[in-house]
């Protein structure tokens, strides 16, 4: 029986997840769930699952939780520090899908133990990409990408010489405003960049599709996993979302991975991994897909795609500093303090700072300095973005 933990489970990917483990429920020991203020769902997901311990990130819904979980057996805590202890609870499996940089010291934490890591939570890689893949190897464990492009890569390369690969596409949906004139994005609203028109997210990573951060954090990702050079990474809309990622080689040939838009295809492939398992998905009918389209994704109406690509250059910190920025520039956004446009202005106006200022690029990458690095990016981001 594998021994499971989610980290994240009341989100999207955590209730996919658990949408899997419920399916094939004498497979799974589950040992640790958390979530944020959506303590109903925790709680009736832990007592579903009968979890060991459930753990809100929040100390103000501890209470709540308690009183769900009364007389369950199950343990109720809250926190930082409990999210740690959790974290450190032996599993052979753990999830990380908590959204932002909360998510990198639990997903180190489950790998210092031993546990195979699905990773869903792009910051991990993004803030500290080498931290996290030496973790790993140091203790002889796996990360298995989450985010349906890396895995499309990793699966592609299965059997093959990675030093045969010469080039790597990502591909991106385009977001609510692929179809938009690029100059009316300006006037673009939260409510309208909430909406994806293919996949059901939460309200910051749809927004983050929209503005293209959330494709300019699986660029550094897709770096920092594998180990290509920023020069061998592209990307193109590809607005019916049926090709997740292609890899090609020297010869000339592309491998696909085509599949219709469902994250648990690429949750049941960590699941499972190293096996192919039945996963409750649609099949792909091709007589039924009428066209498969593609388009540049031009980086001026994206700019968060040439900040990213900056950042895979400059290398360090920088990329730690790069998502606190667009961390505080989504909540500036979302809070109607600044345009839609002007998020990337911020993340820029942060980068250069710093770069010129802090020498952040040459800084050893640890819990410690990628902790001071965000607080510092946030800082600078929040005095951006009152000049605005």
């Amino acid at each position: 029986m594998k021994r499971i933990s989610i980290f994240g489970a009341t989100g999207s990917i955590g209730q996919n997840t658990i949408d899997l483990i419920r399916r094939a429920p004498g497979d799974y020991e589950v040992v640790a769930l958390s979530g944020g203020r959506n303590v109903a769902r925790l709680a009736q997901d832990a007592r579903d699952l009968n979890a060991k311990v459930a753990v809100t990130a929040f100390d103000d819904c501890l209470a709540e939780l308690r009183e769900a979980l009364a007389g369950t057996g199950i343990e109720a805590a809250s926190g930082t520090e409990a999210l740690r202890d959790a974290a450190d609870r032996p599993a052979d499996w753990v999830m990380s899908s908590i959204i932002g940089a909360a998510g990198l010291e639990p997903g180190l934490r489950a790998l210092h133990q031993g546990a195979q890591l699905a990773l869903a939570n792009k910051e991990s890689l993004v803030c500290a990409g080498p931290l996290v893949m030496q973790t790993a190897r140091d203790h002889n464990t796996q990360v298995l990408p989450v985010d349906s492009e890396h895995s499309a890569v990793f699966q592609a390369l299965i059997g093959e010489d990675i030093s045969a690969v010469e080039r790597v596409v990502i591909t991106a949906s385009g977001g609510a405003f692929r179809d938009w004139p690029e100059e009316d994005l300006a006037k673009a609203t939260p409510e309208q960049a909430a909406t994806h028109p293919n996949w059901d997210m939460g309200q910051r990573i749809t927004i983050d599709s929209a503005s293209m951060f959330n494709k300019a954090l699986e660029l550094i990702e897709t770096h920092e996993f594998f180990g290509f050079a920023p020069s061998m990474i592209e990307t193109v809309v590809h607005p019916e979302s049926l090709i997740h990622a292609l890899v090609g080689f020297r010869d000339g040939a592309l491998m696909a991975h085509v599949g219709a838009p469902d994250m648990r295809h690429a949750i049941g492939f960590a699941l499972h991994f190293p096996d192919r398992r039945d996963l409750p998905v649609a099949r792909l009918d091709l007589t039924q897909v009428s066209q498969m389209t593609f388009r540049p994704a031009c980086e001026r109406r994206w700019p968060a795609l040439r900040l990213a690509r900056a950042v895979m250059e400059a290398g360090g910190l920088s990329g730690a500093v790069f998502n606190a920025a667009k961390e505080r520039a989504l909540d500036a956004f979302i809070e109607k303090r600044i345009g839609f446009q002007d998020m990337a202005r911020v993340v820029e106006a942060v980068l250069d700072r710093l770069w010129a200022d802090q020498g952040l690029t040459r800084d050893q990458i640890t819990l410690d300095t990628v902790a001071a690095a965000d607080h510092l990016a946030r800082r600078t981001a929040d005095e951006v973005i009152s000049e605005f």
